[in-house]
């Protein structure tokens, strides 16, 4: 990405061709509009076990890609409030599903005591096609019950698709929908904004829904690309109106067009957009939502006022990656200014820095949290995906907040996921000197939860920071400074899905460097060296770390489920998600380490790790 943006203002042939790799690229995730016609409806006869997670969601087999939607409920609307888990580009998990051709997660939402899931899903086949929005149920968000499709194409203004959208809760708690609906085949793709209400208020499952006549909703119009015109937001309410966001591009200008209305039915378009950014190309599954300054406390999508930030998240079409910035919401102009605490556009702050896309939160007025969810796609092929009959996964929901120092956001696995924790492991006090690990043993390490402080004693020997790095991105640092690279303190972390003899590993861990005015930490995970099989996306993800290290510890949590690592750095402050496919560190014959290859010794003061049960998963 940094390699790309330090060239947006070259040559136009420059520009176009890196353009041109990113695409073919996309940072080893599967775009959504990649069509394999002789896959979409090949149906899995057996589904291969070896990779799929254990309790990471997952349907049984074939496609699933995760936009988000979110269900609201306006504080000043009606007495109770949901927020719809907004999409990800192709999983979701509420009441809202509205996908473009990927696994996406529409949204969850959470209604009359019940979490709904809704995904984007191809019921005849392991790659993106035939999508319809696949429904799940649940009272936890961990354990899942499959229930009919929700939303599938059937009328005019969606028969060539149905894809992202969110979910709102009207006046009198009636959840309605918004999708993308596209109304004309390729090339052409015209996308329209429709919506979608339950046949049947009274039922907490929300098993049927009715797509009336009077659709689309919302249609571009006004200069907007009909092509480029998706991802209804949950809406919010304040002075009078209905407010929704909906993402587009200009040019090469991301945009995330505002429209209002005071019915829910009749919608216009602003003057201005809420905001956009130059340079940035397609902004897909926008979510725009205010978190409190205050506290840890979620809070409706509606409110605003003095003791609230707003965060607006992006999902950029040509890299794969999202970022969000933070930021000031003026209802009366309706316009959001970014705080100049970090960068608006590619280089910015992101949710996570591995493999995780087309996200959505949702206010879950039960416990009154804001909660995240992200989809994470494969790193192996089409044909690949065929072969073991499923494709994609959704990450473990989490819990999001605005941290102490107002300048970024924290996350951490919803409390519920250790209900799944089984038998439990500890070290206590085992020094590290340079080149030492230590193995994790008396539970299965290719499905584990693992919660880990690390702490040194100096940081007299950290390596300078080679002022030539500011020029590129954490990943490429990552991959300049391995986990078998000998650094000063650091590096050191977690050997995860590793094999008895360290052929196949996914190392997850810190390096400290030292630049001109303060400590610069590095988390990275390293997919390199996870798996002996060629031809896989191995990627060296990596994300710095703004955490104050006087008291000269660090934190990690990794959740390792056989083909997916989720880590937790410093309390969440970054996040990295890498999917792996080892060949020999599979099932019992995974293992866990602790390592050290800096020469300052590190001392592992506590290590907790769980073996994790499987939850009932559709």
């Amino acid at each position: 990405m940094e390699f790309f943006n330090n060239r947006l203002s070259w040559a136009l042939p420059v520009f176009l061709a890196s353009l041109c790799l990113l695409l073919l690229n996309n940072n080893g995730v599967q775009a959504s509009h990649n069509v394999y016609m002789h896959y979409q409806s090949l149906s899995a006869v057996n589904v291969k076990q070896v990779h799929r997670t254990g309790f990471h969601f997952q349907p049984k087999k074939h496609w699933i890609n995760g936009s988000f939607f979110q269900i609201s409920i306006s504080l000043s609307a009606t007495s109770s409030s949901f927020l719809y888990f907004t999409h990800s580009i192709f999983f979701n998990l509420a009441i809202l599903l509205n996908l473009s051709p990927l696994f996406i997660l529409t949204g969850p939402m959470y209604y009359k005591g019940v979490y709904h899931l809704f995904y984007q899903y191809n019921p005849k086949g392991a790659v993106w096609g035939n999508i319809v929005w696949a429904h799940s149920v649940s009272t936890d968000l961990i354990n899942w019950i499959p229930l009919e499709p929700a939303i599938y194409p059937s009328k005019p203004f969606d028969q060539y698709g149905c894809w992202s959208g969110s979910a709102t809760i009207l006046p009198g708690n009636k959840p309605i929908i918004l999708y993308t609906g596209i109304v004309d085949p390729k090339p052409a793709q015209t996308q329209v904004q429709n919506y979608a209400v339950p046949a049947n208020y009274s039922d907490p499952y929300l098993r049927e829904w009715i797509k009336p006549d009077n659709n689309p909703l919302v249609v571009a119009k006004n200069g907007e690309n009909s092509t480029a015109f998706r991802d209804p937001t949950t809406a919010w309410w304040v002075n009078g109106h209905w407010r929704i966001l909906v993402g587009s591009r200009r040019k090469h200008r991301g945009m995330a067009y505002l429209y209002r209305s005071r019915d829910f039915m009749k919608w216009t378009k602003a003057k201005h957009p809420l905001h956009s950014s130059a340079k940035t190309g397609m902004w897909e599954c926008p979510d725009f939502f205010p978190v409190s300054k205050q506290d840890a406390t979620g809070l409706d999508t509606s409110v605003v006022g003095e003791n609230v930030k707003h965060v607006l998240k992006v999902s950029l079409d040509v890299t794969r990656f999202e970022y969000y910035t933070l930021g000031t919401y003026f209802p009366k102009i309706d316009r959001y200014v970014p705080d100049n605490t970090s960068v608006d556009g590619w280089a910015g702050l992101r949710y996570d820095y591995g493999n995780f896309y087309a996200s959505k939160t949702f206010f879950d007025a039960g416990k009154n949290r804001r909660i995240l969810w992200g989809w994470a796609n494969e790193s192996d092929t089409a044909d690949e995906d065929v072969q073991k009959g499923w494709a994609g996964i959704q990450l473990i929901p989490r819990s999001l907040w605005l941290d102490t120092s107002g300048k970024q956001l924290l996350q951490w696995p919803i409390e519920e996921l250790e209900t799944l924790r089984g038998e439990k492991v500890q070290l206590n006090n085992v020094k590290l000197n340079k080149g030492d690990y230590t193995e994790v043993k008396g539970i299965p390490a290719a499905q584990a939860d693992v919660e880990v402080t690390f702490s040194f004693p100096s940081l007299d020997k950290v390596e300078p920071f080679d002022p030539s790095w500011e020029s590129i991105d954490a990943q490429k640092l990552c991959s300049l400074k391995g986990s078998t690279v000998q650094g000063g303190v650091g590096p050191f972390g977690l050997l995860t899905l590793a094999s008895e003899k360290l052929e196949e590993y996914t190392p997850v861990f810190f390096r400290i460097f030292k630049a001109q005015d303060k400590h610069r930490v590095l988390m990275c995970s390293d997919a390199t060296t996870s798996s002996l099989k060629d031809g896989l996306y191995k990627p060296s993800y990596a994300g710095y770390v703004d955490v104050d290290l006087a008291d000269k510890k660090l934190s990690l949590r990794s959740l390792i489920d056989h083909s997916v690592v989720e880590s937790f750095g410093a309390g969440g402050k970054t996040v990295i998600s890498s999917r792996v496919y080892p060949t020999l560190a599979v099932f019992d014959d995974a293992h866990l380490y602790a390592f050290n290859n800096g020469t300052e010794t590190v001392t592992v003061e506590t290590l907790d790790a769980w073996s994790m049960k499987k939850p009932l998963m559709n």
